[in-house]
């Protein structure tokens, strides 16, 4: 009886990493590290299952999100846990956890994977891995402002320019407040309208304002509404003093919200400017009650997270990519002519490889011309062909596959020579 073939298909929504697709994940995730680390973030990590109390415990959207868009099941010992669809939470959790034993304000980076189960498309898939920056114990404003120059300076490290992307800014405290000031005071009706207004930009105008109608009942206060909505100051205090730190591509929004609940000061994204790929990349705000959850006195957070996904779309829409990255192979390549070499091959790789030499063997049955070629293809710089007459007379020719140059020499002579153009 035949059995069913298996598909060769990974489950819809994640990815699988070969060797290409790796290497230019490593190089996002080194250049996240390196860049948190040049601004004295530490980096911490934890399990990807969490209770799903810690995902419902902010309200009813928040449930909503858990039982709809979470992976979310019953273990063998009858509890509730989810696979972790944010990272934010699970930070709280911990600093609550540990706060006698912290010295405040800390600066933390993860880049866990995170999951949600929802439709598949371009920037946002089942499975991603996510960059997470937060800084807690301090409601400084210049902790606002060292976060966005955070965001900022990542995408120039990756080589952008201020004109390939933008930095949208709204404050969730101010809107209540202009909001207040209209005369808008119900905290449900403001909560309705952050909303819409954080989908605005998904929706007509007509939609938009027809819901708007449908919140306020009242058309005077929609044209009110309406009209603070779109303004984009010219000046103003945030602004004003990201400017001072060199940022010159920020400017206020006030439609941005962030769909969580959380957010209770400065909320921002960080949006590519092409017209290929117009998106939001980064989101992030100023949580300061999010660890009242856990039964104690709240600590200030403010944090921001920014995928994989659209990094990668990013940097290849913009041309970003350097070509080294996808040179996935060794430094350099054993090529033994025959089988009988095979052992001999064996043994010089290992002298480089104690040389702190990245060596492969290529034992197939390939011809030599062929064996090259994929070497080339992998990026290796070097090969070295042995055969008879090199295992006789202990000289080998290094070849460089990049230059088309070749150098003579004993083993140790060409060590030298690669530690030297290294």
């Amino acid at each position: 009886m035949n059995k069913a073939k298996l598909s060769t298909e990974s489950y819809k929504g994640v990815r699988d990493f070969y060797p290409k697709e790796m290497a230019l994940q490593l190089y996002i995730f080194n250049n996240w590290t390196k860049t948190a680390k040049k601004f004295g973030f530490e980096q911490y990590d934890a399990s990807v299952l969490e209770p799903a109390e810690l995902y419902k415990a902010k309200g009813a959207e928040n449930e909503e999100m858990v039982n709809e868009q979470t992976y979310t099941f019953i273990d063998r010992g009858a509890r509730e846990v989810t696979l972790r669809p944010e990272m934010t939470p699970t930070a709280a959790r911990m600093v609550a956890g540990k706060k006698r034993d912290l010295s405040f304000p800390v600066r933390w980076f993860s880049i866990p994977n995170l999951y949600r189960y929802e439709r598949p498309q371009r920037g946002r898939l089942r499975e991603h891995w996510q960059l997470n920056c937060d800084i807690f114990g301090s409601t400084e404003e210049v902790a606002d402002l060292e976060l966005i120059s955070l965001a900022h300076q990542l995408m120039l490290d990756f080589g952008a320019t201020e004109d390939m992307f933008e930095i949208l800014i709204n404050s969730r405290a101010e809107m209540t407040a202009l909001f207040n000031d209209l005369g808008i005071t119900d905290v449900e009706v403001i909560n309705q309208i952050t909303r819409l207004n954080d989908r605005k930009k998904k929706i007509s105008a007509d939609e938009y304002k027809e819901a708007l109608v449908q919140i306020l009942a009242d058309e005077t206060l929609v044209e009110k509404v309406s009209k603070l909505v779109n303004e984009t100051p010219e000046t103003h205090d945030t602004i004003t003093k990201l400017r001072d730190l060199g940022i010159n591509n920020a400017k206020i929004d006030r439609t941005i919200a962030r769909g969580f609940n959380y957010y209770t000061g400065i909320v921002f994204e960080l949006v590519d400017t092409n017209p290929e790929n117009n998106r939001s990349m980064l989101g992030g705000g100023r949580y300061d009650n999010l660890t009242e959850m856990f039964g104690d006195e709240a600590i200030a957070g403010i944090g921001f997270g920014m995928g994989d996904v659209t990094m990668k779309d990013f940097l290849i829409t913009h041309d970003l990519v350097p070509a080294s990255v996808y040179s996935t192979g060794p430094t350099v390549v054993i090529l033994p002519l025959e089988s009988e070499q095979n052992l001999e091959a064996t043994k010089i790789a290992h002298t480089l490889r104690q040389a702190n030499i990245n060596v492969a063997t290529n034992f197939s049955h390939k011809k030599l011309g062929k064996k090259i070629t994929d070497a080339v293809e992998q990026g290796t710089k070097y090969s070295i062909v042995v055969g008879s007459d090199e295992l006789v007379s202990q000289t080998f020719t290094l070849k460089n596959l990049k230059e088309t140059s070749e150098q003579v020499g004993s083993i140790q002579e060409i060590i030298a020579l690669i530690h030297s153009s290294n």
